[in-house]
């Protein structure tokens, strides 16, 4: 949840796993969790081992005509991607989603993304930033801030997800958003103060 917000499709997509399983998948609590990967969300729901890799086949192949046509960008999005782009920037997104579920927001959305990479989450998301030369990542779970820290990047939060303030702020956060509607003129200060003689 730091550029989109998938939350009724969430629901809706995990309830038609559960009316097609049997098995008591938690529509709602995934909606309002969202961050950790689809595996470690069906073994918290008791999912047995061995179906999880037919689930999540499944889950991602609902994903397309349940997810993606419910889904909206959230305040702040698209003018943080421009803003990027105004200083000389290019914008990635790094996200634990399945990439090519991923590219169908981006392109539904139709937002500024230079660069996608999906299936990496936490610390993992660091090899990707570092792939890409980032220099700061914004993200609304722990898991995000872990990540940025251990690429060297600037770790920026937003609250818009399942974690508080100052549960981005124990995680690594510098800095943390109510939204991405903040971004583009910290980024703008950020800029100049680095310009700045001597800096």
């Amino acid at each position: 949840m730091t550029l989109i917000d998938p939350r009724p499709g969430m629901v809706a997509a995990m309830g038609q796993l559960a009316g097609e399983t049997g098995y008591p998948l938690d529509g709602e609590y995934f909606a309002a969790n969202l961050g950790p990967p689809l595996d470690h969300v069906l073994r918290e729901f008791g999912t047995p081992e061995e179906r999880i890799p037919e689930l999540v086949a499944r889950f991602r192949a609902i994903y397309p005509e349940v997810v993606v046509p419910s889904t909206v960008a959230l305040p702040g999005a698209t003018a943080a991607l421009e803003a990027v782009h105004r200083l000389g920037g290019t914008t990635l997104v790094v996200t634990g989603k399945y990439e090519p579920n991923a590219a169908l927001h981006v392109k539904a959305l139709e937002f500024g993304v230079d660069s996608l990479v999906g299936d990496l989450w936490a610390a993992g998301k660091a090899s990707a930033l570092l792939e890409h030369g980032a220099i700061a990542y914004v993200g609304d779970y722990t898991g995000d801030m872990v990540g940025a820290k251990a690429a060297g990047a600037l770790a920026v939060g937003v609250v818009t997800g399942p974690c508080s303030r100052q549960q981005l702020l124990d995680a690594g956060a510098d800095v943390v958003f109510d939204s991405l509607a903040e971004f583009p003129d910290w980024l703008t200060a950020t800029a100049d103060g680095a310009r700045e003689p001597g800096r």
